[in-house]
Formats: structure tokens, C-alpha cells, sequence
């Protein structure tokens, strides 16, 4: 099927100016679901608050000029926060953990020139729901003193005699030094994100143009300017507000820059930091582009090698000029596509509008209390680890479950890079002990165009085969024919049938012709 004729479902114009009418209103969309996560990313890091500002900047404007992936957003994301927020007390500042992000931009850059753009599919998807269900766990908790106005130490600073006892502590000392104006600004910005969230309300324009999260910030201001008019009893104190520079002028703006520390160039710790940010960041941008093809309406293909290049020449940037790490955000990429952006002038839209805001308007985004930013946060952090994802894992069985639930107590209870580790290794064990056959026999080793592809599947294919199965369908020629044979299976991974699904969704944009035998038991269906 010739892509350039005009009755093909491909056809499209991907020109940066070709959807100029769709993507500055998206690129705005995006910009109004952003800036509050950035604030409250930054708030989660430990960071100063203007580093998340600048990684948004630098994830739309650089990042989407680098990147191949037409709608692609980029920014700081919740899955860095904690390996930020841990790397400021063990290297002891923030600016030494900017260098530690240059350095892991240099090496996603290797790993882009190396072809390492396959590496999100060679981990199993239990163990990166349980690495993302442990972040959103931590995530919660740690805003928990930021929500009721506390300003003593966070969970993290309360460690030293364990995680539990961390936890008590935190609490008790919410208890003393409670604040009623930020408790009350939480409990309405959750109550104004859930009402604004729900599905009959969704239906409405809008509701779905103007996103929740931005609703309950300004709601938030509103309060906190009321509280310190009329009630001083509710009156919220300065360290209780966001606290951006304010800059007099283009080159005072400029001024508060933050540059990266080198002094600790020689301190294993910090290639740590760095490895570590490198593996969290390109896990979530290739898993992040991979959902953002299946949401594009063309169906266009973006090259994971190159989106790991543009992530790293991203975390250079922002860490050279004080910003969090970036990667590629799936909420704020679906908000996209959603909205209308089709190229990725839409993300760079939306980048400059926040460089604009924060230029021009710092003095109304240091009115927003911090207390609706941890509302924020706490719906963020609930999304990753849901009591609708721990039922859905354990109803898949403990060939699931198991490594997803040890993924998250390892992570909850050492660390990030320990707790991959033994996910990782329980992942390995529970699959080699049922992989030990062939996944699948093609009898075809070079595809032509017009020519018959078989498949067939072996007794038990897991998410080991992800990567050799994704690869074999990606090559199969335009107007072909394909056999896919799993009469002989008796499992096959999630992973595995969701590649096959997603084939069969976009077989007929390539014109193959797709016969299934025997997927209907996987629940797989022509």
C-alpha cells in the first residue's frame, strides 16, 4: 500500500508547520498540564523549584528539536525524583548531581550510537510496574509533610534507623507541627482533581481542555490569598509557597542559572548517580515512545536509538544550566496526541510558553502553595502504584506477581539500583525456569515482498522472546501474508501477546494479510 497515495490510513503530513492549527493549541494544552508537575517534580527532587521549570524548558524546545518522534513530550518525571532527591544528601549538593546528569546524558548518548534502543524490551513488564509502583509509594509518602505544612525534614532525611521507624517519625512530627491552611488547600485540591477527573464530567470540552491538575493550583492561590486577607489563623508562611527568583530584567533572568559541580569527578558514587539516571531515564523515554507510537493516529515508527541521542543531548543541556534530568512522559505525550499535536512543534509550543510564563509572571507562580502541588504529587504517585494495579498483577498469577511485589519491596526497602537488581533476578529466575524451549520457528529467514510468513510459537514463549518476536514482525514485507501458529503453546507472556496485538492493529497499514491459529485461548482473536 503506497503510503503517498491519498486514501492510504498512513498518509501524513509530518512537516514541523504542517498542523500549525492543531499543534500551538496542543503545545498550550500540555504547557497547563506541565508546569505544575514541573513545580512539584522539583518539590519531590529536594531541587530547587526553578530546576524543573528549566528541564520542561529543555525537554520541550532542545529535546524536541533533537528528537525523531513526532509527539514525543519531554520534561522532569516522577521516576527520576527519588534518585535525585537521595543523590543531593549522599553527594551533598545539587550541583554536584548536575554533573552526575551531564554524565548521564554522555551515556545515553553511547547507548543511542551502540543501537541500545531495543533495552526496554528485554525487561520483563512485572518488574518496571514494580519499579514504577515503588517510586509512586515513596513519592506519596514523602509529600506527606508538605501537605499538612510541615517543614522539618522529609522521609528521606528520617532513614537513618530504618524505613519504618523513618516513617513513624515523620508522622509524629506531622502531629506536632501540623498547619490547618495547607492541610485544608490539599484536601480541597485532591476533592477539585477527582471531581474534575471523572469520566461524565470528561465528556464535556471543557472539562477535558482544561486539565485538573492546573484547576486546583489556581483554586489553591485563591485560597492562600483569601487565608492571608481574612483568617490569620489560616494564614500560610512564606516557606509554605513557591519561591522562584524574580528577575528585574533578560540578563538577571539569566543570572539564576545554577551550573554543575565537577569536584567530585573522581567519586564512584557519582558514576553511580549517574548509571542510575542514565537506566531510569531511557527506560521510561523508550517505554514512553513506545506507548506514544501506539497512540499516534498515523502509526508512524520512531527510532528508539535516535529518542536515547536526543534524551541524552536533553540531560546535558538542562544539567549544564541547572536543570532536573529529562525523559519522555507518557501523561504528558497522550495529553498531546489527545489535543490535536501531530509534529513536534506542538512540545517545542509548549516549552517556549513556559520559558515566557517563567520570564514574565514568576511573581504569580511564587502565589502557589505547596501544599496543592503535594495534591498534585499524591495523584501522580497513586497512578503508579494503584490498588487496581495490585489486583490486576495478582489476578494474573504468581508468575507476575511475584516479581512485581519483590520489585517493589526491594526497591522500598535498600535502594533504587539494589532493588532492580533482585526484581531483576527474581524476574530472570521465575521465566529460565519455564523458558526452556524454542519461542518460535520462522520458516522464512529473509521476507520478501508478496510472500508467506510462518510463525509457530513454542510451548512457552516469555518476555525474553519480547525482543527477537518484535523484530521479526517489524521486518515482515509490505503485502505479505503471516501465519501466526500457537496450537503447540501452552503460555505465552503478556509482553509476547501484546506485540502480537499491536501487529495485528497495523498489519493493515502495511497491507500483510494476518491469519491467527490457536491465539483465541490467549485471548488474541482475528
Amino acid at each position: 500500500m503506497d503510503q503517498n497515495n491519498a486514501s492510504s490510513p498512513g498518509e501524513v503530513k509530518s512537516g514541523m508547520f504542517s498542523h500549525v492549527k492543531t499543534d500551538i493549541p496542543a503545545g498550550l494544552v500540555v504547557f497547563l498540564i506541565a508546569l505544575p508537575l514541573c513545580l512539584g517534580i522539583s518539590l519531590a527532587s529536594g531541587a530547587p523549584l526553578f530546576s524543573g521549570i528549566i528541564a520542561g524548558i529543555v525537554g520541550g524546545i532542545v529535546v524536541g528539536l533533537a528528537s525523531g518522534s513526532k509527539i514525543n513530550v519531554s520534561g522532569p518525571a516522577a521516576s527520576v525524583a527519588l534518585i535525585v532527591f537521595t543523590a543531593i544528601q549522599s553527594l551533598g549538593s545539587f550541583e554536584i548531581v548536575l554533573s552526575a546528569t551531564i554524565i548521564a546524558g554522555i551515556f545515553q548518548i553511547i547507548l543511542g550510537y551502540i543501537r541500545a534502543g531495543t533495552i526496554a524490551y528485554f525487561f520483563p513488564s512485572s518488574m518496571i510496574k514494580g519499579i514504577l509502583a515503588s517510586i509512586g509509594l515513596i513519592l506519596i509518602i514523602n509529600q506527606i509533610p508538605h501537605a499538612f505544612g510541615y517543614r522539618g525534614e522529609g522521609l528521606f532525611g528520617s532513614m537513618e534507623d530504618g524505613f519504618v521507624n523513618g516513617i513513624f517519625t515523620v508522622i509524629n512530627n506531622i502531629v506536632d507541627y501540623i498547619s490547618l491552611g495547607p492541610t485544608i488547600i490539599t484536601l480541597v485540591s485532591l476533592a477539585i482533581i477527582f471531581i474534575w477527573d471523572q469520566p461524565a464530567l470528561k465528556r464535556h470540552a471543557f472539562f477535558k481542555f482544561v486539565p485538573s491538575a492546573l484547576v486546583a493550583v489556581l483554586v489553591s492561590i485563591g485560597l492562600y490569598l483569601l487565608f492571608n486577607s481574612y483568617f490569620p489563623g489560616l494564614a500560610l508562611a512564606e516557606n509554605h509557597l513557591v519561591q522562584l527568583p524574580v528577575a528585574d530584567g533578560i540578563v538577571d533572568f539569566f543570572s539564576f542559572f545554577t551550573f554543575p559541580d565537577f569536584s567530585q569527578i573522581a567519586n564512584v558514587e557519582l558514576y553511580t548517580v549517574a548509571l542510575s539516571i542514565a537506566f531510569i531515564a531511557s527506560l521510561e523515554s523508550l517505554l514512553s515512545t513506545e506507548a506514544g507510537d501506539k497512540l499516534d493516529p498515523y502509526k508512524r515508527k520512531t527510532s528508539t536509538n535516535r529518542e536515547l541521542k536526543a534524551q541524552g543531548i536533553g540531560n546535558i543541556v538542562s544539567g549544564f544550566i541547572g536543570g532536573l534530568p529529562v525523559t519522555a512522559v507518557i501523561v504528558r505525550t497522550s495529553a498531546n496526541v489527545t489535543s490535536g499535536g501531530r509534529t513536534p512543534l506542538s512540545t517545542i509550543t509548549h516549552g517556549t510558553i513556559m520559558l515566557i510564563c517563567v520570564m514574565a509572571i514568576p511573581r504569580i507562580l511564587n502565589m502557589i502553595p505547596l501544599a496543592s502541588l503535594s495534591a498534585v504529587l499524591f495523584v501522580v504517585g497513586y497512578r503508579l502504584t494503584s490498588v487496581t494495579l495490585y489486583r490486576n498483577m495478582y489476578r494474573l498469577g504468581k508468575r507476575q506477581f511475584v516479581p512485581f511485589f519483590v520489585t517493589v519491596l526491594a526497591v522500598m526497602f535498600t535502594d533504587l539500583i539494589t532493588g532492580i537488581l533482585i526484581g531483576g533476578a527474581v524476574s530472570v529466575f521465575v521465566i529460565l525456569r519455564d523458558n526452556y524451549k524454542t519461542p518460535f520457528f520462522v520458516d522464512k529467514e529473509s521476507h520478501h515482498e508478496g510472500e508467506k510468513v510462518e510463525l509457530v510459537l513454542a510451548q512457552d514463549v516469555t518476555f525474553l522472546n519480547k525482543a527477537s518476536m518484535m523484530l521479526t514482525l517489524d521486518h515482515v514485507a509490505r503485502n505479505s501474508e503471516v501465519v501466526i501458529d500457537a496450537t503447540r503453546s501452552v503460555n505465552i507472556d503478556d509482553d509476547v501477546l501484546e506485540i502480537i496485538e499491536e501487529f495485528k492493529n497495523t498489519a493493515a497499514y502495511r497491507n500483510i494479510r494476518l491469519t491467527l491459529i490457536g491465539m483465541d485461548k490467549f485471548g488474541v482473536t482475528a
